[in-house]
């Protein structure tokens, strides 16, 4: 087993802007792409940022046991982590990054225990976060307002992770994040 690296936050926190910085950062790391039974927004791409797959898919994966981890995040949308994802990535002898949701960070955390750094990013504020998910164009009011409240609960549960970085200003918390890393990675 491989070293894994767990970025969870809040939707509107700023972690994948992140994660893709850090991707060009440290040449080891490798980004697990999650599968999903929801549709792309803007300009996601099947194999690239998701693999997106038919709810009557995601099921049948779940039945066939492909997935490290799954859950329902929202009603009706599934998202997890595919076996064949952590042994590809393994397989050339990488670090994984995975980009999850809250949930899906502590339940990766415990299945890969102490070979995995658990990060999570806040948004300085629920204002500032409520502020980024409207700025971000892709979610219609409804949708955001149930972004915010799901927030309020994910915020209650990040004294469960390694760490917690307050993405206020992009580059201090990148700065942060590569101390952690460095750190992780000398143990």
């Amino acid at each position: 087993m491989g070293k894994v690296i767990i970025f969870s936050a809040p939707s509107g926190s700023g972690k994948t802007t992140i994660v893709k910085e850090l991707l060009k950062r440290y040449p080891q790391l490798e980004f697990s792409i999650s599968a999903t039974s929801r549709a792309p927004r803007g300009e996601e791409r099947n194999g690239v940022d998701y693999y997106f797959l038919t709810q009557e898919e995601f099921a049948r994966a779940v039945d066939e046991g492909r997935f490290v981890e799954w859950e329902e995040v929202y009603k009706g949308t599934c998202y997890g982590t595919l076996r064949s994802e952590v042994e590809r990535i393994w397989e050339k002898g990488h670090v994984i990054v995975f980009d999850v949701d809250v949930l899906g960070g502590i339940n990766l955390k415990r299945i890969f225990g102490e070979e995995a750094c658990s990060i999570f990013i806040k948004a300085p504020s629920v204002e500032e976060l409520r502020r980024r998910l409207v700025a971000r164009g892709t979610d219609a009011p409804e949708a955001i307002e149930r972004r915010v409240a799901k927030a309020e609960f994910e915020l209650t549960k990040a004294p469960e992770f390694d760490h917690v970085v307050v993405n206020d200003q992009l580059e201090e918390a990148v700065a942060r994040a590569c101390e952690i890393l460095d750190s992780f990675f000398a143990r």
